[in-house]
């Protein structure tokens, strides 16, 4: 855990704040990557992930954090209650989404999302990589880092629907093209839905959620199954009403835990045997249906009456 504070708070478009966070010790903060995020231990008793931004040679961190309507109480506090000076408690970064080499880029972007890929832009500006940003919001006057993004060639802000803007910005799959992909679970699978008809394969399409996938048609939570320790050959009973997660913990196991919504992969751990019932949006499907799998203890279940994973 490390031990920051907040250096200061601005205003990005009229819907976010960024948040500059530098060391409580005055050292540099560890380094990252493109596509990490950081697990923030609020005062008001909440933990939320959020993903660093701007340039990742800065010794200190940028966040950006969206106004929400109807806000869990992270966005409520950061935007009424935090202020400059104040202490907070960050986790080292975590990187589920990262910037892999590609002859060419599209990024897509659309609300909030723009912070993981607003930090992509600039390094691929910087390593000299050709790549596209479209960035889809309501109206100009709620977009974020849009003065940055205006000297940055390749960088289009949209203020129309991305419902229809998808299939001109979206092209047909090339070798070689990679995009990467940041916003609302609507947005999220619009492009899902364009790219498959215009025959991208799922291994060019990366993506990170920030919000929990809906529950399943009328809120089942699933069968009791067994989860067994591979390492100890213990095993216990997940009834439907308690996560593998929680069991765990019940019965002593140490589980590395953070959202507990399935969104920030923290408590992904492999599988041995059995079949997953993945109800996380960190994985991608093709991570979910490979042979290696990893199971997300806090949200997913299983299909089979036993589960057996890697502790």
């Amino acid at each position: 855990m490390l031990s920051v504070i907040v250096d200061g708070l601005w205003r990005e478009g009229d819907k976010s704040l960024a948040v500059r966070l530098v060391a409580e010790n005055g050292e540099a903060l560890p380094a990252w990557q493109p596509g990490a995020h950081v697990d923030v231990h609020l005062p008001c008793g909440v933990v939320r992930q959020y993903s660093l931004t701007g340039a990742c040679e800065d010794e200190s961190y940028l966040i950006c954090v969206g106004r929400e309507s109807a806000s869990r109480g992270g966005s409520r506090y950061v935007h009424e209650t935090l202020r400059p000076g104040q202490k907070l408690a960050i986790s080292t970064p975590r990187n589920l989404f990262p910037l892999h080499q590609a002859e060419r880029v599209l990024l897509l972007a659309a609300g909030i999302g723009i912070t993981p890929l607003y930090a992509m832009a600039l390094q691929l500006k910087a390593a000299g990589t050709a790549f596209t940003l479209h960035y889809y919001v309501r109206n100009r006057e709620s977009a974020a880092f849009a003065r940055e993004l205006s000297r940055c060639d390749g960088c289009i802000i949209h203020t129309t629907s991305p419902r229809t803007a998808l299939a001109e910005h979206l092209p047909t799959a090339e070798l070689g093209l990679h995009a990467w992909v940041c916003g609302p679970a609507g947005f999220m699978e619009k492009v899902r839905e364009v790219a498959a008809a215009r025959g991208w394969d799922d291994t060019h399409l990366h993506s990170e959620a920030f919000q929990p996938v809906a529950p399943a048609a009328g809120g089942e939570t699933g069968e009791i199954f067994t989860v067994k320790l591979a390492s100890t050959g213990e095993r216990w009973p997940v009834p439907a009403d308690k996560t593998i997660a929680q069991v765990l913990q019940e019965n002593g196991v140490d589980v590395p835990l953070s959202c507990e919504m399935g969104i920030c992969g923290a408590c992904l751990t492999p599988v041995i045997d059995g079949v997953v019932d993945h109800r996380d949006s960190v994985q991608s499907e093709a991570e979910k249906g490979a042979t290696d799998q990893q199971v997300a203890l806090c949200c997913s279940r299983s299909h089979s009456g036993e589960l057996v994973i890697a502790l």
